[in-house]
């Protein structure tokens, strides 16, 4: 009897270590996910959804939506340490983020980009800066059609103006861009006073804000994503989108892998590559700049004065923005 009961636990060991060994009986709780951050908005983390659901990933992540100085915040405060193993964010955080902490992993894909970035991470998405009018409010008011940032600091244009708040929006970084490239910082900080001035109670702290704002007829002008202009256009109400001659600036989101050396990391460099892959078709519908070979794009898309700050985009130079900003707005 002894020796029989000895068999059987022995047995039942064995089978134990077997089940460890494999990783079969885990419990999907047992199974760590891959932990998502991204400060994307609807359109790009329903995109990001549907290409991990085609590859196969359903179940195997965890995805949390944060907004941009948060989650630059984060990256910036926490390094590896940050719960996330892959990101979507802004590209000058991502770089800023891997000068400060060297936390993420280069790429084991290869990428077709149009445009040369860093090996640790590969674009997904650009957004780029416009003005544009309710043309109905602007016939109304008798008020001419905008052709630069500048003519919205005329004095006609008081209390009918939205722009985006750079303290809060990475939309109006691209606005403050598009002004020091094309006057300097002297003339540049009169204008944006002015600008200010005259948008009032209409400075939002959404990108989406302006657009709102000058849809309900609140606003004749104002300034933001020129795909949500060119958007608001095709179903027939009365926006239209003017590309200003001071530029159409634009900004980059891409997507990284911390570096965290484990399995978790190896299954988000795979996502990654599956989001990059399987997404581009959607994204680049919600948000038309071709950044990879053999992209095309309809010419209403196309932005007249398309041109990129002399510096590169790094969170000091957002910061020395948004300095300039608050020292415009002060009027000092």
């Amino acid at each position: 009897m002894k020796k029989t009961l000895k068999c059987i636990l022995l047995t039942l060991l064995t089978i134990s270590l077997a089940i460890a060994a494999t990783g079969c009986g885990k419990s999907e709780a047992d199974v760590k996910k891959v932990v998502i951050y991204t400060n994307g908005d609807e359109e790009a983390v329903q995109a990001m959804k549907t290409s991990l659901t085609n590859s196969g990933f359903e179940g195997q992540y965890v995805l949390h939506s944060l907004g941009t100085s948060e989650l630059g915040g984060k990256l910036l405060a926490e390094g590896k340490n940050i719960e996330a193993d892959l990101i979507t964010m802004s590209s000058y955080f991502i770089e800023s983020s891997q000068n400060k902490h060297d936390m993420f992993k280069q790429l084991s894909f290869e990428t077709d980009a149009i445009d040369k970035h860093p090996s640790f991470y590969a674009p997904i998405l650009s957004i780029t800066g416009t003005t544009f009018v309710n043309t109905e409010l602007l016939e109304q008011k008798g008020l001419p059609r905008p052709t630069s940032i500048a003519d919205l600091t005329k004095p006609e244009f008081k209390g009918l103006v939205s722009i985006p708040d750079i303290m809060h929006s990475s939309t109006g970084w691209l606005l403050i861009q598009a002004i020091i490239s094309e006057y300097g910082e002297e003339s540049g900080k009169a204008i944006l006073h002015d600008l200010i001035t005259n948008a009032g109670p209409h400075l939002e702290s959404s990108g989406s804000g302006p657009l709102k704002k000058i849809q309900a007829g609140e606003v004749a002008a104002g300034f933001g994503l020129r795909h949500q202009a060119v958007a608001a256009r095709a179903t027939g109400i009365p926006i239209d989108f003017v590309d200003p001659i001071e530029g159409n600036f634009s900004l980059t989101e891409s997507i990284a892998v911390v570096n965290k050396d484990n399995e978790t990391t190896d299954l988000a460099m795979k996502m990654a590559e599956a989001i990059l892959k399987g997404a581009r078709k959607d994204l680049i519908v919600n948000y038309p700049v071709a950044l990879y070979k053999g992209e095309t794009i309809d010419q209403v898309d196309k932005p007249a004065y398309p041109k990129g700050f002399a510096k590169p985009l790094t969170v000091e130079l957002l910061q020395e923005h948004q300095q300039f900003f608050n020292t415009s707005k002060s009027g000092n």
